[in-house]
């Protein structure tokens, strides 16, 4: 398994919940469990792919302006997400921070499958590929953990 196929397994996951987390109604356990499952696989995800993919892609000069946009999209990310947590799940703010969220992550998914695996496809060796999934692999696990125990 390379880098590329590594990432998408787990972009996979982030629309299947986003899509979930779409389909709920009003305040409810449902919904409860379906955003912490969302939070943990973004946050696991981003971490993991910033240490194990962004960072040897930032030592290439070709890839730095397009990992730090990327960057900046997990900070975005990161927004949406304190805005759904503050909204309050029984009105239509809460859909709404929860949409925006959801289309903030699918944006950034397309791009960096689009974009960013092309230009880093070019940048990385196959052997690179490799090693940087297995290290991916294994700290997005970590993460997981991590941030279900949190």
């Amino acid at each position: 398994m390379n880098i590329f196929e590594a990432l998408r397994q787990s972009h996979e996951i982030q629309r299947q919940l986003g899509a979930q987390l779409l389909k709920t109604k009003g305040a409810s356990t449902e919904r409860d469990e379906i955003f912490k499952q969302y939070k943990i696989e973004l946050a696991a995800h981003e971490t993991a792919e910033e240490r194990y993919f962004y960072i040897p892609l930032l030592m290439d000069d070709n890839g730095v302006d397009l990992t730090r946009h990327a960057m900046s999209e997990h900070h975005e990310i990161d927004e949406y997400i304190e805005q759904v947590e503050q909204a309050d799940q029984t009105t239509s703010a809460w859909m709404a921070a929860a949409k925006k969220l959801v289309d903030q992550v699918h944006h950034h998914l397309s791009e960096e499958e689009h974009r960013f695996f092309q230009m880093s496809g070019k940048i990385l060796t196959e052997t690179q590929k490799t090693q940087l999934a297995k290290q991916y692999l294994s700290e997005y696990e970590l993460q997981k953990q991590k941030q279900a125990a949190a």
